[in-house]
């Protein structure tokens, strides 16, 4: 059995310097991803309640150095989604922001998270 930390995709933050992915490109290119700081408590049960469901989410956590790049784009992509601010952590599903930690609990508890999982094929059963 693969501890649970070791069964997330972790993907590594490229600057625009570099010409590499962009967080926007991160969103676009996963069906789920989780964003947060590194080492955020909240972060970690967003991770925990998915990875718990049966979900392998993409994560994106970034350092303090690079907050202000990631949460500009971060609010850039929210508006284009209808949503004028993004808080930490931030889920994208399907591409588009889906919320933070209480509307992933809130849905959850409803019992409407995982059709839309599925809808997205970020769950397969």
């Amino acid at each position: 059995m693969v501890p649970a930390a070791e069964s997330l995709r972790p993907l590594p933050l490229k600057t625009q310097e570099t010409g590499e992915s962009s967080v926007r490109t991160l969103v676009e290119e996963n069906a789920l991803i989780v964003i947060g700081r590194r080492g955020c408590c909240m972060c970690h049960v967003v991770k925990s309640l998915l990875l718990g469901l049966g979900v392998n989410p993409a994560v994106l956590e970034f350092v303090e150095e690079k907050e202000e790049e990631v949460m500009s784009e971060l609010e850039r992509i929210g508006v284009e989604g209808g949503r004028e601010t993004v808080k930490l952590p931030a889920v994208y599903i399907g591409g588009r922001l889906f919320g933070g930690l209480d509307r992933v609990m809130a849905t959850h508890i409803s019992g409407e998270l995982v059709p839309i999982l599925k809808d997205v094929g970020a769950l397969w059963l």
